[in-house]
This record gives structure tokens, C-alpha cells and sequence, in this order.
């Protein structure tokens, strides 16, 4: 099924007679599978609202988040939040949507700086299970009523409502981007060295370490004559832990970073990969205890792993100061392994509860996000 409108939208959800199954754009094969009629978004297409002076941005949800940021690339504008494409390392189709980058809360290596998705969103409509259309939060940046529910549809992938229509402040294209890159650190020494560049005065918005190539990057943006300088200084100051190439050519950084955002060194690659939000301090001992290899991103705040397939990456890791999501893997092992982090019992019954108040009749994509 495929609504041409939010009503018809609600029609469909309101007459459900069993499980739904929400598709945006078909790229994150995440999580378990779905047994119910499929209702995709693709027909409640268009940017509704642009206002570049306002800084602010309203699209329906089955908008191609390729057309939004054309919109706003036109304008010299973009989304803060770097959102990943996830096509590149799960080998999926289709074309990522604006409302599924919401449902799912994607972000980028930016997100050290800018936040998630979640951050950047002020309003939004969708269509709770019994069919009632909800709408939340406004079209421009001062206004942040119904705040709190704004926040909580981030991430929610569908199982509290089906998106409809989201709204988004929006910054300022850079005009010039620097990478600098260390080689031969150590994962302790990666670690530190990011945390003395994002501790630093110098707006490092990406920080990420390579082990396979022995990299650790960092990304400074902004007006040209800033980003030499902010880029020189900040060489200086990581000056002990050796000699940082700096690379001005903003066609290759910009490609640099979406490798990093797409994970594309994992990409095409035998076996499972995890992702792991942890304590950047925690991240160089987790890492000697994956069993495989890994990315730091986020100034090692955030774990790509690529492990053998089948593997319990929790299980192994025991309890740890963080949470691990099983990101790609084949449907058997995500049928047995809870894709997403299993909540503490008290998280778990205020997230029941919610369920049961957007969705009493538990059709919206059930059991996707429960172990």
C-alpha cells in the first residue's frame, strides 16, 4: 500500500486489521523482519516549505533525502547532522528518505559537533496505530512546543507512528574543509590525540581513527582564510604525537568523510558489523576485546566492528559502559541476535508503555526493536 496523502495515510493505518510493515526508502535492512502488509511512504513526496533566510526546512516524509539536500545545496545550505547512506555498507537499493532518516535518527562523523538528527529536528506530523494524525513542534526554530515528543519520534523506526511530515533547521555550507591525518598511533594514542583536537579552541566537527591504514583524521570547516589558520594551529598543538598532514583540497576531503560516514572500508566484506557507542576512554580496551576489525569515529566515542558472522558481540563483550547494535548481518543471526541493545527493565517498561499508548494495538512494525 501506497498512500497519495496523509489522510489516506490514516485511512490505511485506522482500517489495519493486522501487523504493518513501515517502508521509507528500503535502505536499512536493520533489526528483525517484519511479518505484515507493507504501507511505504514514497507517495507523500515534495519539500513543502523552504525558507532559507529562517534557516528552515519542511518536507513530507517519502521525500529523497538526495532532493533535500539539492534544495538546499542550491542555496548554499545543508543538514547539520551528516546523515549516513547506509546503501554503501549494507548493499541495499532504493533511495534513503527524509522520514527514514528521522524514523532511524541517522547521523554522520559530524554529529561530534552538530548532534544526531534528533538535534536538528523542531516539528513534525505522523499518523499514530489507531490512524489519528498527531502533529508536534513547529516550522520554524523558535518555536519548540511539544518538544519532548519531537525528541522521542527520532529514532523510534516506526514503531510509535508513521511519519508524515518532519521539519529541520538547517546551517550554512562551509566554504572550505581541511583534513589532517596522523599515521602509526595506537589506539590509546588515537584517543588522545582526538580528545586534544575536540578539546581544543579549533572546531574539529570529525574525528576518527583508521587502524587498517593507520590514520587518525581530523576535519576543520569554515571560511577558507579560518580554516588555514585554525588548521596550522591545530597541527602545532598535536605536535606530540608527530607530524600532521593537512590536506586542503575540498573535493578529497569531502570524499575522505563520506567513506567514513558510509563505513565503506567495511563495505563488500565478509562478516557482520556492530555498532558501538562507548566512552571514548573505554573505546581502546573494547576494541582489543572485539576479535575484529574496527573504525573509531566520533573521537572513539562510536565502534564500527566487522566480526565473524554469527557472532554475539555482546555475549563476548560482557557488560560495558555503553550500547552495541547489530547493524548488518544475515537474517538468520539477526532472527536470534536482538538487533538493538536490550533495555534496563525499567527503560524497557516506560518504552512498553509508550507503545501501548501510541499503538495499543501493536501493529506498527511489532517486534523490530525488542530482543
Amino acid at each position: 500500500m501506497t498512500p497519495a496523502d496523509e489522510k489516506e495515510l490514516s485511512e490505511i493505518v485506522a482500517g489495519a486489521t493486522g501487523p504493518l510493515r513501515v517502508k521509507g526508502g528500503g535502505t536499512r535492512a536493520i533489526g528483525r523482519a517484519i511479518v505484515g502488509e507493507v504501507v511505504s511512504v514514497a507517495g507523500l513526496r515534495g519539500v513543502e516549505l523552504y525558507e532559507p533566510g529562517a534557516l528552515t526546512i519542511v518536507a513530507r516524509a517519502g521525500t529523497p533525502l538526495a532532493e533535500v539536500e539539492a534544495v538546499l545545496a542550491a542555496e548554499g545550505q545543508r543538514l547539520p547532522f551528516e546523515p549516513m547512506d547506509h546503501r554503501v555498507l549494507l548493499g541495499t537499493k532504493g533511495e534513503p528518505t527524509i522520514g527514514g532518516v528521522v524514523a532511524a535518527n541517522v547521523s554522520g562523523p559530524r554529529r561530534i559537533q552538530a548532534g544526531a538528527a534528533r538535534d536538528s529536528l523542531i516539528g513534525l506530523r505522523f499518523v499514530d496505530g489507531r490512524g489519528t494524525v498527531i502533529k508536534n513542534g513547529g516550522r520554524v526554530m523558535k518555536n519548540v512546543t511539544g518538544y519532548d515528543l519531537v525528541k522521542l519520534m527520532a529514532g523510534s523506526w516506526g514503531t510509535l507512528g508513521i511519519l508524515s511530515e518532519v521539519a529541520f533547521k538547517v546551517l550554512p555550507a562551509p566554504a572550505a574543509a581541511a583534513c589532517l591525518s596522523l599515521t602509526g598511533l595506537s589506539h590509546d594514542r588515537a584517543v588522545a590525540a582526538m580528545s586534544a583536537a575536540l578539546g581544543s579552541p579549533f572546531e574539529v566537527n570529525g574525528a576518527a581513527h583508521l587502524p587498517q591504514t593507520g590514520q587518525t583524521l581530523l576535519r576543520i570547516e569554515g571560511f577558507a582564510t579560518s580554516v588555514a589558520y585554525r588548521a596550522e594551529r591545530l597541527a602545532d598543538l598535536l605536535a606530540p604525537f608527530g607530524p600532521a598532514a593537512v590536506n586542503h583540497d575540498g573535493a578529497a576531503v569531502a570524499a575522505i568523510w563520506r567513506d567514513l560516514r558510509d563505513v565503506a572500508g567495511f563495505a563488500g566484506r565478509t562478516g557482520d558489523v556492530w555498532r558501538l557507542s562507548v566512552k571514548p576512554s573505554d573505546a581502546p580496551a573494547l576494541a582489543a576485546r572485539i576479535g575484529g576489525e574496527v573504525i573509531f569515529d566520533l573521537g572513539g566515542g562510536l565502534i564500527w566492528a566487522l566480526v565473524a558472522e554469527g557472532t554475539d558481540l555482546r555475549a563476548r563483550l560482557g557488560d560495558f559502559a555503553g550500547h552495541a547494535t547489530l547493524i548488518r548481518a544475515d537474517a538468520a543471526t539477526r532472527a536470534r541476535i536482538a538487533s538493538f541493545q536490550p533495555e534496563p527493565a525499567p527503560l524497557a517498561a516506560i518504552a512498553a508503555r509508550l507503545r501501548a499508548q501510541f499503538d495499543p494495538r501493536g501493529i506498527l512494525n511489532p517486534g523490530l526493536m525488542i530482543g
